[in-house]
């Protein structure tokens, strides 16, 4: 009866005894891997592995660990350093990484059929290129391909039932031809329906890269080199496609797209994305610091008319928009309490110095008046300000200051002509202003 008993015991443990467990090459380049589990919003940490001296690690999962989109994330920065994986809670998942190779799973059903699946596929598109580079009619040909491309993805649907895959290799389904179709047809025919299997509302795409690496490559990389126009009919047709009633990771997918405008300095398309959707998915959502930040970044982007404020001194108050006598402006955010402030104003001065037609606006962000009413009788050249209650000061809001030091250089007009990011990138600025 003991021995019957041990077993019953040991059975629901045998149960929850998956884990997972990779190798990372060269072993000299990677210290941890952490994982996450990984939702619509983001990603939650779940624990982390050391490797060993062969690059080797196991994290153990018990009962606690529900199926669904994990995340290992392998070095900094974590967004640029990661890679998705299924766990289904029935699985041990085992891999190999490299930089070079990316990952390759040993172990889990799910994650080897989806890599199988994306290898084949990319097989038969690269027989699909090869066809159409030709430039010869030749219809068995084609359809022979089309034949393969529809048979490997019904054999996959197949393989996939009742699999957590199902949904990605699904949402991945190609445009088949009906009919023979000339390179162009093809071409416009794969582009109207790279959308079209996607459900936006399923959880598994939503907490996975998916559906982001989805809508990336629809709006930048359908068109070699779009203009902005062809970039905003993307912007529209990637918004219909996901469609209404699933505002939640429509906000997320579009915020996406508006920090990949934002990083590549497209005013046009942030604006435009924000005005015509974002804007109104933050404040529908609740997503009240989002919709703040879009604000401020419409108010402070290259060519707008800088925002108003006032400037306060014991001999005079004045605005902005009111000073007079230069041809530039440069406006600066710093606070006494910055080190790096501290340490890039001396330069700002030195560079400024022997330059006639540029002002320096100091806008100071400072709890209180003590230390910065010290710091500024070194800048007596500048035009000094404060702003009182830091983070919170109105303007400083209205600026979307997130970090100190800030710069704009603005036009006689105060037209915000550029925001160097760095110390770096303003000397060269102001030095092609000589």
């Amino acid at each position: 009866m003991k021995k019957l008993v041990l077993v019953l015991l040991l059975l629901p443990l045998m149960g929850h005894s998956q884990s997972v467990s990779g190798t990372f090459s060269p072993s000299s380049d990677f210290t941890y891997a952490f994982l996450y589990k990984a939702t619509p919003e983001g990603a939650d940490y779940v624990n982390r592995g050391k490797l060993d001296s062969l690059g080797y690690f196991e994290i153990a999962l018990d009962e606690s660990v529900s199926p669904g989109i994990y995340k290992i994330v392998y070095a900094i920065p974590p967004e640029e350093n990661n890679f998705d994986f299924i766990y289904d809670g029935k699985e041990s998942v085992n891999f190999n990484f490299s930089r070079d190779n990316g990952v390759e799973f040993k172990s889990s059903d799910e994650n080897k059929l989806w890599n199988s699946y994306l290898k084949s596929m990319e097989m038969v598109n690269r027989t699909i290129s090869n066809y159409y580079s030709k430039g010869v009619r030749d219809e068995e040909g084609f359809k022979g391909i089309f034949k393969t491309l529809k048979d490997t993805q019904e054999g996959y649907e197949k393989l996939a039932d009742d699999k957590m895959v199902s949904s990605f290799i699904i949402a991945n389904r190609p445009y088949i031809p009906k009919a023979y179709e000339d390179v162009s047809t093809y071409s416009i025919n794969l582009k109207e329906h790279f959308l079209n299997q996607i459900n936006f509302n399923d959880y598994l795409l939503q907490s996975s890269s998916f559906l982001v690496d989805r809508i990336n490559a629809y709006v930048f990389n359908m068109v070699q080199n779009p203009n902005d126009e062809t970039l905003k009919k993307h912007v529209d047709e990637v918004a219909e496609a996901i469609g209404s009633g699933a505002d939640e990771i429509k906000t997320i997918l579009l915020e996406v797209l508006w920090q990949r405008f934002v990083s590549q300095d497209n005013h046009t398309l942030a604006n435009y994305l924000a005005d015509s959707y974002l804007l109104d998915l933050a404040n529908e959502t609740g997503r009240i610091v989002l919709a703040e930040t879009l604000i401020s970044y419409k108010n402070t982007s290259v060519g707008t008319l800088a925002p108003d404020f006032e400037i306060s001194s014991t001999e005079s108050t004045t605005t902005l928009h009111n000073l007079e006598g230069s041809e530039y402006y440069l406006l600066v955010f710093w606070s006494s309490g910055c080190g790096h402030c501290l340490n890039e104003l001396p330069k700002v001065n030195a560079l400024v110095s022997n330059m006639s037609n540029i002002r320096v606006v100091a806008f100071g962000l400072e709890d209180n008046p003590m230390d910065w009413t010290e710091e500024i009788k070194k800048y007596p050249g500048f035009t000094h300000t404060i702003g009182l209650g830091k983070w919170d000061n109105p303007t400083v809001k209205t600026y979307g200051i997130a970090a100190t030091p800030m710069y704009f250089l603005l036009s006689k007009d105060k037209i915000i002509m550029s925001k160097p990011y760095a110390f770096e990138d303003l000397e060269v600025l102001i030095n092609n202003l000589k």
